[in-house]
């Protein structure tokens, strides 16, 4: 009698470890679906090579981006100490060295597997603009130094080069339409999509050494050197862009104290741009340096410059108005306001500037004065002007422009695919598979121990 209750319970566990068994497999098989894991991180390192100073960024965007353009999102931005670039004419390895501290922070926010495939490229802009007018071999010199010292680096270097204005300013509106998510957004239902038309802005870029326009015309743009198309999520947009060198905050101070110094009849110029008690020491000769002061030093000329003023706002702006002609910029067609613009009559405009201190006065009148008279703005459209130095806590700037127009040539990669149950099907699963595990462990605890006979 023991042994046939011994075989009927043996018998009952087996039967009922094979059926829990097959249920487990069955809700691990046939339930069981597809589902898309997390797309790596792509990661990509701009510098940005101004003409007062230059900044590094880095960007990362999901390897499977979205209508074959990255969803890209600033990671990191470092301000390299020392001025632009362009200031090392006489020491140009300096350049190159002053870019070190800024490049191993990026080097260890991006993980060390993906160095190698990580693309980095620096754009130099207006001021390197106008050192190569000025000298292009010590132009030439100080790109090699940055490329020696960038080449070095465990990273796709794609090179140093001289950004042109006009993809200075058509990048710029790239970034700045991106982060107000005029481009594109993310709705409630979760899926990006391309917002409505007609709320694109435009954008202006306020400089060291130039300022550009870019937005997108009502009508045809008639001087096609001032067109910019490109293609991002899917849809292609044409934009009027215009770069104006010279006319930049820093060239704009530089031509107003050599007019000062001209007009001066000795070392003591008193200027109402210039705030009450600001006292400055410069060299004159200096002032001539550049290429967007188109006069001689006076031979009388002291060797020190003082500037005093009060800092009267009216007085300022009258001469402003006074030192800048729009129309021919002393003559030079490269930086003049040459009628090939075409003013916006609506929608908004972000600018981006800044200004020290000491030099607000005269920088502030300066931008009213060039949006006013410059760019023809009027004052009833003057609450369409934003300004800004960040948007969507962004820098604004060309550098995330530039990245979301390379991630089109970067091949995107495919997510990798899994099979995964719902929660709920899961813990069935681990119950029956937790039933067939007791179930066979007392079979075989009836066997092993179960006495015979």
């Amino acid at each position: 009698m023991g042994l046939t209750w011994k075989k009927r319970v043996l018998t009952a566990l087996l039967g009922a470890a094979a059926a829990l068994g097959l249920t487990t497999l069955i809700l691990l098989l046939v339930e069981a679906t597809s589902v898309l894991l997390p797309a790596d991180t792509k990661f990509g390192i701009v510098f940005d090579a101004g003409s007062s100073h230059t900044s590094l960024f880095v960007y990362r965007w999901p390897a499977d981006k979205e209508n074959n353009t990255g969803v890209v999102s600033q990671a990191l931005a470092c301000q390299v100490k020392g001025p632009g670039i362009s200031s090392y004419a006489s020491n140009p390895a300096q350049a190159g060295e002053s870019l070190q501290d800024c490049l191993e922070e990026a080097l260890a926010l991006v993980p060390e597997a993906q160095h190698q495939e990580t693309p980095m490229f620096l754009g130099a802009t207006a001021g390197m603009r106008l050192l190569s007018q000025k000298n292009s071999s010590q132009a030439g010199d100080i790109f090699a130094a940055v490329s020696r010292v960038l080449g070095q680096a465990p990273l796709d270097f794609w090179g140093a080069e001289l950004l042109a204005g006009q993809a200075e300013g058509a990048l710029g509106w790239i970034t700045i339409n991106y982060v107000l998510g005029t481009l594109i957004k993310y709705s409630f239902s979760g899926e990006w999509i391309r917002p409505l038309e007609g709320t694109l802005v435009g954008a202006l870029d306020m400089g060291g050494a130039s300022t550009q326009i870019t937005f997108v015309p009502g009508g045809p743009i008639l001087d096609k050197s001032t067109q910019a198309t490109f293609r991002l999520y899917g849809s292609e947009h044409r934009v009027y862009t215009h770069s104006y060198l010279c006319f930049g905050r820093d060239q704009m101070l530089t031509r107003l104290l050599a007019r000062l110094v001209e007009s001066s009849p000795g070392p003591l110029v008193r200027h109402p741009c210039y705030h009450s008690g600001y006292w400055t020491t410069l060299s004159p000769a200096a002032l001539y340096e550049s290429p967007c002061v188109h006069s001689t030093p006076p031979p009388d000329l002291a060797r020190t410059l003082t500037v005093e003023g009060t800092g009267n706002p009216g007085a300022c702006v009258s001469a402003i108005r006074g030192l800048f002609n729009f129309s021919s910029c002393e003559g030079r067609g490269h930086c003049a306001f040459d009628g090939v613009y075409q003013p916006p009559v609506r929608g908004r405009f972000y600018v981006e500037a800044s200004s020290p201190g000491q030099d607000r006065c005269a920088s502030g009148l300066y931008i009213l004065t060039l949006l006013l008279e410059g760019y023809g703005f009027r004052e009833e459209t003057w609450p369409n002007i934003e300004f800004h130095k960040q948007a969507g806590g962004t820098d604004i700037g060309w550098t995330l422009g530039y990245m979301l127009n390379l991630t089109g040539v970067i091949p995107a990669e495919v997510p990798a695919r899994w099979r995964a149950e719902s929660y709920g099907i899961w813990a069935a699963g681990v119950v029956f598979a937790v039933l067939t595990l007791l179930a066979t462990l007392g079979a075989v605890a009836v066997h092993l121990l179960w006495p015979q006979g």
